[in-house]
């Protein structure tokens, strides 16, 4: 399990768009399981939408992916950075509403050289599958 700080020793990103809260479960080279607590006070909710608050499908999308960072840094990957290189097969099956709590579940399809990977992430809400991708990220040098 990792909480907040450990992420953030990991991950370059940070308030607005850090967008886990906590690893709660990772196994190197194979999975991990990532939770974000959708509240209210999310600034995306402001314009997505006023009267209906929804979580964008591709900030979903990208917290899978932040959660694929770690598990990626974990599993070996050397460098400072992920960086996204393709999404598939994203699907969006139920909205996320403020007071749900979103669940990551990430598995490694493939890795190359330690710097290109290949992931699958579901999302769920109360056990229910909300969205999924299949997505490659590229590890670089590069400092943020």
């Amino acid at each position: 399990m990792m909480d907040i700080r450990e992420i953030q020793k990991i991950l370059p990103h940070r308030f607005p768009f850090l967008l886990i809260d906590k690893i709660v479960e990772i196994k190197a080279g194979e999975k991990a399981v990532a939770v974000k607590n959708v509240t209210i006070n999310e600034p995306f909710f402001q314009g997505h939408f006023p009267n209906y608050p929804i979580m964008p499908g591709v900030l979903i999308v990208e917290a899978m992916a932040q959660a694929a960072g770690v598990l990626a840094f974990q599993s070996g990957a050397k460098g400072n950075s992920v960086f996204f290189m393709s999404i598939e097969k994203a699907k969006f099956r139920k909205p996320v509403v403020p007071g749900d709590q979103l669940r990551m579940e990430i598995k490694i399809l493939h890795n190359r050289n330690n710097n290109v990977w290949r992931f699958s992430g579901e999302a769920l809400v109360d056990s229910k599958l909300v969205a999924e991708a299949e997505f490659t990220a590229m590890v670089s040098e590069q400092e943020l």
